[in-house]
């Protein structure tokens, strides 16, 4: 009883603002700032949404930030694959050192890398472009770590019984490795998309104009755009939180 009451107060407590949010994009502002708040749209106004899908252009900046994510997904999801299975199953020279940098890339924080990325992305003409802002995060070093360590547990047996059927590397990974470490494959996948549709900095940095900037940035200009109707920013957010919400539910058994 005490272990269910204590996760269900964490859970109430992880909820709360999400909750918040949804009552506070269905409320006129005057309710919003209204003391004691409202805790509940018993008059919902479903007029700040579309408000915020039109004035505010959530569709086109969610149009952005999918193209960008799901670029840079199955960038990661195709990069990691072949990383990991190199680093499982191949032997070559200093295997163990090159995994060894792969994971250090996991301790540099992408802000000291940002003003070389910058300078690259803009020296090769991709500023302000859907290329630069997808290709500096094609590659990950938790991807190869997550997948090479997925794939180490699949049986050398079944690599052997295949290569007497005459599978070489591609058609082993491809028909037999891969569809084993589906699970993984597909935590990999939503902790890319996660990573690729909150990106905030990096396309703050990298567009100049609405023609390619994400939803982040939507959210934030809607937000200056909209001071007089905070509603309307609290639509945007959940307009914007609702893919992300829908991949969690859908794909919460791999990521458990």
């Amino acid at each position: 009883v005490v272990r269910y009451f204590l996760l269900s107060l964490l859970a109430f407590i992880v909820i709360f603002p999400l909750y918040i949010t949804v009552v506070n994009s269905l409320l006129r502002p005057d309710q919003i700032a209204a003391k004691p708040p409202k805790f509940f749209p018993f008059h919902p106004d479903w007029s700040s949404y579309s408000t915020a899908w039109t004035d505010g252009n959530m569709g086109h900046y969610m149009l952005n930030s999918a193209i960008v994510t799901i670029i840079i997904t199955a960038g990661q999801v195709t990069t990691a694959i072949l990383a990991g299975y190199a680093f499982a199953f191949l032997e070559f020279p200093l295997k163990r050192t090159l995994f060894v940098v792969f994971l250090a890339t996991l301790m540099v924080p992408f802000e000291v890398t940002i003003i070389t990325n910058l300078t690259t992305v803009t020296d090769l003409g991709w500023y302000n472009s859907y290329q630069g802002l997808a290709v500096p995060f094609l590659a990950t070093g938790f991807g190869a770590f997550l997948l090479r360590q997925a794939f180490l547990q699949v049986p050398r047996d079944l690599q052997d019984a295949a290569a007497l059927d005459g599978y070489g590397h591609w058609r082993f990974m491809t028909r037999v490795a891969v569809p084993l470490v589906r699970p993984a494959v597909a935590a990999l996948s939503v902790f890319a998309f996660l990573g690729a549709w909150n990106q905030y900095l990096w396309p703050l940095l990298l567009t100049r104009d609405d023609k390619f900037r994400t939803v982040q940035i939507g959210l934030k200009q809607l937000r200056n755009t909209s001071l007089d109707q905070v509603n309307v920013t609290f639509a945007g957010v959940v307009i914007a939180a609702l893919p992300l919400v829908i991949l969690l539910l859908v794909f919460q058994k791999q990521l458990v």
